[in-house]
């Protein structure tokens, strides 16, 4: 063990000036700019033009957005930041029931690949099949839900739960896979 103190290096105002005078002028800045502008165009401002929204629904502006024309999105819903919502590009549709909740990095499939017919994987068919989010359904923060799935009215999925399978309504689930926990009893 040696006794050199490692210190971090200190700068001067003026030699910070100097690199926020260099990184101002640096191209690739500029050029880092335009592709993060073509990136949130394409996953965000051109698909949801095409997503179908009732009335008072409240999208982050950091939510993705694959397939739009195979989004329907009920009334008053809350999408938070960083979800995606990627619908199948074929028939394969993402509905939302009025109401939902649905949390930040929340990610909803209606498509995945198939593995066991050759590779690379990404040149495979994908198996797709409309999921259904029924009404004051709350998808809590990190949740997965799968092509495939009908989650119940009422239902509420825990943080980072992974859901495969059928939520009935009300249901209270967790999990890695989703299992249910608990029950959600509405007052009237």
């Amino acid at each position: 063990m040696t006794s050199d103190s490692i210190h971090k290096v200190r700068t001067s105002r003026l030699q910070r000036f100097a690199r926020l005078i260099r990184a101002a002028l640096d191209p690739r800045a500029y050029a880092h700019a335009i592709k993060v502008l073509n990136y949130y165009n394409y996953t965000h401002v051109t698909e949801l033009r095409q997503v179908t929204r009732g009335q008072g629904v409240s999208i982050s502006p950091t939510v993705s957005f694959s397939n739009g024309k195979n989004i329907v999105i009920g009334d008053r819903v809350h999408v938070g930041a960083n979800t995606s919502l990627w619908a199948g590009p074929g028939a394969a549709r993402i509905e939302i029931g009025a109401d939902a909740l649905i949390a930040p990095s929340v990610m909803v499939t209606a498509a995945s690949y198939r593995y066991n017919d050759g590779s690379p994987v990404t040149d495979q068919a994908m198996n797709e099949a409309t999921v259904r989010i029924g009404c004051d359904v709350w998808l809590g923060y990190g949740a997965v839900v799968l092509a495939g799935v009908t989650i119940g009215d009422g239902a509420i999925v825990g943080a980072g739960a992974v859901v495969r399978t059928d939520i009935p309504a009300n249901a209270i689930v967790a999990g890695n896979p989703a299992a249910i926990v608990g029950q959600r009893r509405v007052q009237s």
